[in-house]
């Protein structure tokens, strides 16, 4: 293996240049030339390329967001632009790619594989969605950045005795909800992978005035509603004035955690070592600090399993 190519595909997560800088410098380590390839599959499309250096990734594992961009394409996707990108592997002589991103990532890298291009896949996403691993890079980031928010609304709830409904990021996977309300002391936490009961929620917020309780939290998934249309209701059932936030796109910046740091390393070298070794297909996951490899469509066709434990802490630590 003489030179291998790097891309970054769909949403941005903090972490994903931690791992291209150990993609970069474990190549080079191993006398491997590296190829970034810019904005995704989209840029393999395109042919949009540049060397990479020791110096290009210099003070960039600090930083959140992708040094290559990152993009979604269509024309990867259809033949013509799928024959494309193959014929650019082959016009910059790439033995091998390493795709940082979701599962929208891994199913092109798949594809790739089965086009005789070896690949390997690294977790990048915010959401925390992939069901094979226990974390993805981002996760904890985002995690973070939550509870930030929450904190600082809180200060202002509790000034003016309202409850207030947090919107987070996560698509149809209700992680960053979950551990955001778990770690936040929320009053609840309302996901898609759980049915709620609006009463419910309102009886809560009640329960905890009648005991004193000014300002009540409650962290909302993107996937479970509508910030907006849940805090109406909740005002409208209680009397009690209630405000909403939608965090949007904070989640998806600022800088990586410790933990995305150092899983974005040891991931890129992984990544690295795996194609030098003749492995292809695999994407790389993490459970109990260890990292592992998988197939990638055995990942893929795996049902992400619902932590209903932590779930249920969060009811009754909150009563």
């Amino acid at each position: 293996m003489k030179k291998i190519g790097v891309l970054t595909s769909g949403g941005d997560a903090p972490g994903m240049n931690a791992a291209i800088r150990a993609v970069v410098r474990y190549g080079i380590f191993n006398n491997i030339n590296v190829v970034g390839i810019k904005n995704g599959f989209r840029g393999l499309v395109e042919g949009d390329s540049v060397e990479m250096s020791l110096s290009s990734v210099a003070d960039i594992i600090h930083r959140g967001g992708t040094v290559l961009g990152s993009a979604r394409s269509k024309d990867f996707q259809e033949k013509e632009g799928f024959e494309r990108a193959l014929k650019n592997v082959k016009y910059l002589g790439l033995d091998g790619i390493v795709t940082i991103g979701g599962d929208g990532t891994f199913k092109g890298a798949m594809e790739l594989a089965k086009a005789g291009v070896p690949t390997i896949g690294i977790p990048g996403t915010i959401d925390n969605d992939l069901a094979y691993t226990q974390y993805t890079l981002g996760f904890f980031t985002a995690l973070t950045t939550v509870l930030e928010s929450v904190e600082k609304i809180r200060d202002t709830s509790s000034s003016h005795g309202r409850t207030n409904v947090i919107q987070v990021m996560g698509r149809n996977c209700g992680d960053i909800a979950l551990y955001a309300g778990l770690a936040g002391g929320a009053e609840m936490v309302i996901i898609p992978e759980v049915d709620y009961n609006i009463d419910e929620v309102c009886d809560k917020i009640m329960q905890g005035r009648a005991r004193g309780k000014k300002h009540s939290i409650i962290i909302l998934a993107e996937g479970a509603g509508d910030a907006k249309d849940i805090s109406e209701l909740i005002e409208k059932k209680t009397g009690v004035g209630t405000r909403y936030s939608v965090l949007g796109y904070t989640q998806r910046g600022g800088t990586p955690s410790a933990f995305d740091r150092l899983m974005g390393s040891q991931m890129g070298a992984m990544a690295v070592e795996l194609l030098t070794s003749s492995v292809s297909n695999r994407v790389l996951g993490i459970k109990g600090n260890e990292i592992f490899h998988m197939d990638i469509e055995e990942a893929l066709s795996m049902e992400k399993k619902f932590d209903e434990k932590s779930y249920e802490l969060t009811k009754i630590l909150s009563i």
